[in-house]
């Protein structure tokens, strides 16, 4: 288990206590500073690895300073809570990993600079990608906007700020899930990488359904490319079988983690699963709703099955 110790919010300040809680897990950083969490299990039995990128809520005191936005307002891009939704992984025999930094501070399910011009005060590094649509869309590794729309910052950004924050965050986040991956397959032989995700229950702005009512889960696999067709199969039939709805790769396919670590070819293999927020919280408040430990159970439910039947599927 990960060892504790003091939050960055600072204890001073009551009113990110308030609007920022620390979990258990995601709360406190590793004993070498790392800005994430790996949750190992005891023995990894299974070829399996989950993380959630976006459930981090560190929020640094200076990036709230920059912030136009109130507390609760800059936490419209989290995916709260699910970090504690797929907690018991390791007691399935995987291991979990953990975004401590917000999503709105530095975004891992981007290319490392996926970055809007008109953000920063002077030129960005050279290869830069500014015109992808999510940076055209304010969502970019470092985002411009909340998800619902809303302008995070009041004053544009020292460049050197964009390569302070990929150096720090994102950078050691996915080199320890590089290494998680060839950690699992040089044990097994293969790997599946389950990217964990919460959606708002209705289309935002900025996103492809803007307005609609969203089901309960929605799975990506990049259109049958990032996975075998019985691994989303099984999760879809074992979802459907607890009463869910559940929609692939509409209107999320998966996002850069999933494409970029999948390597069918080479016995490594991807799945973004998305979860309807209304399902475990008050999507206004940011707070845990009592279907929040419904939920918790019935994902690791799912989590078991996937442990017992996806080895057979993915083997070499």
């Amino acid at each position: 288990m990960p060892r504790e110790s003091a939050p960055c919010v600072p204890a001073s300040e009551d009113v990110f206590l308030d609007h920022f809680p620390a979990s258990d897990q995601n709360g406190a950083k590793d004993a070498a500073g790392a800005p994430f969490t790996i949750v190992e299990p005891a023995a990894q039995t299974a070829p399996l690895i989950f993380a959630s990128p976006h459930s981090g809520r560190d929020y640094p005191p200076e990036f709230v300073a920059q912030s136009r936005l109130d507390p609760v307002a800059l936490r419209r891009s989290e995916d709260s809570f699910v970090d504690e939704l797929y907690g018991a992984a390791p007691g399935i025999g995987a291991p979990l990993l953990l975004a401590h930094f917000p999503r709105a501070f530095i975004d891992p399910n981007r290319e490392p600079y996926e970055l809007d011009p008109a953000m920063f005060s002077g030129p960005l590094p050279e290869g830069a990608n500014t015109n992808s649509p999510r940076v055209k869309g304010g969502l970019g590794t470092i985002a411009r906007v909340v998800t619902n729309g809303a302008e995070i910052y009041r004053d544009r950004l020292p460049p050197e700020e964009a390569e302070r924050r990929v150096v720090a965050y994102y950078t050691p986040y996915h080199d320890a899930l590089a290494g998680l991956i060839e950690q699992t397959r040089a044990r097994f032989g293969c790997c599946l990488l389950i990217d964990c995700h919460s959606m708002p229950s209705i289309g935002g702005p900025m996103d492809r359904d803007p307005g609609d009512q969203r089901v309960d889960f929605v799975l990506g696999d990049r259109y049958g490319t990032s996975c075998p067709g019985p691994v989303i199969d099984l999760v879809a039939r074992t979802l459907e079988d607890m009463g869910y709805v559940v929609r692939r790769n509409d209107p999320y396919a998966g996002g850069f983690t999933t494409l970029h670590y999948s390597r069918p070819e080479k016995g490594v293999h991807t799945l973004q699963i998305e979860v309807n927020r209304a399902l475990y919280m008050d999507e206004e408040t940011i707070t845990r709703t009592t279907g929040l430990e419904t939920l918790k159970a019935r994902i690791t439910d799912l989590m078991v099955v996937m442990a017992r039947e996806i080895p057979g599927m993915i083997e070499q």
